[in-house]
């Protein structure tokens, strides 16, 4: 099959001299911090996974890759690789634009040729099928500048990794190293979770069917989020692919792909990439890279639409597809088999992932043999912990003298003895220690907040448990916090009456406050002369004028327990 993919491959990668040049001038041009999405796209562009892209984008090419999934000159190509950037201070034609990584390195220079606006309502409906902002890609999209970028590419260096070296080869390493072991038809699997028995079955027949070799070429880029983090997940597949394949019949390589979640056209994207790393066949499954449900419950894309779509495109791209059902066990027979292949009325099993999730892990419950192997459940009760061994953020909201300090301060005790030992950042030692210099404008108050939820955040992501007490006014900076949290976030609302409030003025503050306002001189405080903004859906709403703090701080508890946080007394973990 003639294909335009896969043949010499794009190397983008400037030679010694001419990296030095580059060096040395990289501080006369506009810079531009790639994010995650940015990085891999310029890894394969450099390395030529991307092949025939040279580049980002043209406008030529993006208009028709968005309303035909083909590049200007026909050849099919699904979705646009683009490089947005905001116009003005040194970005213009004719001038390099330098391109860096968070931490400043210099990875290259796009010597820009194109600035060119773009319809991001077109560009959602053309490319992913929807304006829905639950697709991350859309999400994504209305985020970005309002122009892209495009022009000659120069790489020094692609963004370095440091995780699984040896696992993460180029298109020309990984077509060499098949070429080394005889393999002239290899099937690639693509995948952004972790791998149970049926993608073991369903990968061992696909080598099987096309007599060939198994390239199982995970994405370690941007996947969707909420996905199993990628350490955790190559972890597994190592245990897999060294235990319970035949040796020298797999290869395992990473991808540092970008996925966009975008169903039909992202297959075809999938395919052309393995395509150029060396592979002739593409597995491809149900409901292919689909990003779930949309904002009414109904599924982005139908089940079998990247089927589909990657069985039109087959010769075009010079992949041929190797489609496989859902795989189902057959308890009685202890197999695996596809779900059409089942008989009416044969007694099947099988877990979700959502029920991985939260029937197994969350619980620490061990996952059933038939289902993962031990070695790979091993490693995901280790690296996914159920919730009570997970790190927490308890976060008290509320007006001056609602009771947050002095609940949170039994809520420290109280938790040391259900075994969770609390790190307490209190609204009054924070400002002497965390925020010292800070002051009450909407922006310093806003800052303190962000600055509390950022280390309660760090604290949370290393298995520990903070709670923070805090008036914590508005609730941008709040639900800013409970993202950083990653979900393991709750909200504790002080709702006592602003009376009850200002009868407990112990520092005097409410009665400045009025005084102030009746003098013409208001200095912003919550409740007074500044509002506070109630939460929505806080997890537990306490009233402190009704309720004592032992009764307070058991109404968390009781939360706690309810949502899996804290085991009750007694409970033996499984």
């Amino acid at each position: 099959m003639n294909s335009p993919y896969g043949g010499t491959l794009v190397n983008l990668l400037v030679d010694e001299a001419r990296a030095s040049e580059m060096k040395a001038t990289a501080k006369d041009y506009a810079s531009i911090t790639l994010d995650e999405r940015g990085l891999c796209d310029l890894e394969l562009l450099a390395v030529g996974g991307f092949s025939p892209l040279k580049g980002f984008l043209g406008q030529k090419d993006y208009e028709r890759v968005v309303a035909e999934g083909r590049l200007a000159d026909g050849t099919v190509w699904p979705l646009p690789i683009n490089l947005p950037v905001n116009v003005g201070n040194g970005v213009e034609v004719g001038k390099p634009l330098a391109l860096r990584d968070v931490y400043g390195n210099l990875l290259g220079f796009l010597h820009v040729e194109e600035l060119y606006t773009y319809d991001k309502e077109a560009e959602a409906k053309g490319a992913y099928g929807t304006t829905d902002a639950k697709h991350p890609s859309v999400a994504h999209l209305q985020k970005q500048p309002g122009h892209y970028a495009s022009g000659r590419l120069e790489v020094i260096r692609v963004p370095p990794h440091y995780d699984f070296v040896e696992l993460r080869q180029t298109p020309a390493e990984l077509r060499e190293h098949f070429k080394s072991k005889g393999w002239d038809k290899v099937v690639a699997f693509q995948t952004r979770n972790p791998l149970h028995r049926a993608h073991e079955e369903l990968t061992k027949r696909a080598a099987e069917q096309i007599g060939g070799g198994l390239l199982i070429h995970p994405v370690v880029g941007v996947t969707k989020p909420g996905d199993v983090d990628h350490y955790t997940r190559v972890r597994c597949y190592r245990a897999l692919v060294d235990n319970y394949y035949e040796p020298e019949s797999v290869v395992l390589s990473l991808l540092p792909l970008a996925m966009r979640m975008a169903g039909p056209r992202e297959v075809l994207l999938h395919a052309i990439i393995r395509r150029n790393y060396g592979c002739t066949h593409f597995i491809v499954g149900r409901d292919h890279a689909g990003p779930g449900n949309d904002s009414t419950g109904k599924p982005f894309y139908a089940p079998y639409a990247a089927q589909e779509s990657m069985k039109t495109h087959e010769s075009d791209i010079g992949m041929i597809m190797v489609d496989f059902k859902q795989m189902v066990f057959l308890p009685d027979e202890n197999r695996y088999s596809p779900v059409d292949e089942v008989a009416a009325g044969v007694k099947t099993a099988d877990i979700s992932g959502t029920q991985v999730r939260d029937n197994y892990l969350a619980k620490g419950l061990p996952l059933p043999e038939w289902f993962s192997r031990p070695a790979v459940a091993a490693i995901l009760n280790e690296t996914s912990p159920p919730k009570f061994a997970q790190g927490l953020t308890i976060w008290f909201t509320g007006l001056s003298g609602s009771g947050k300090s002095t609940v949170a301060q039994a809520l420290v005790e109280r938790l040391a003895e259900y075994g969770r030992n609390v790190s307490f950042l209190d609204g009054d030692e924070i400002r002497t220690h965390l925020s010292k210099g800070l002051g009450f404008s909407k922006e310093d108050r806003d800052t303190n907040i962000h600055r509390v939820g950022y280390v309660a955040g760090l604290v949370n992501a290393a298995g520990g448990t903070t709670i923070c007490a805090v008036i914590s006014p508005y609730r941008e900076p709040r639900d800013k916090a409970r993202k950083s949290s990653k979900g393991n976030f709750v909200e504790v609302f002080c709702d006592t009456p602003l009376a009850e409030c200002e009868k407990r003025d112990v520092k005097g503050l409410y009665a400045k406050a009025r005084t102030a306002v009746a003098e013409g001189k208001p200095m912003g405080f919550t409740g007074v002369d500044d509002p506070y903004e109630a939460p929505l859906n806080p997890e537990v709403t306490i009233d402190t004028s009704k309720l004592n703090v032992q009764q307070s701080a058991d109404t968390i508890i009781s939360k706690l327990i309810e949502l899996g946080y804290i085991l009750p007394h007694g409970h033996i973990p499984a």
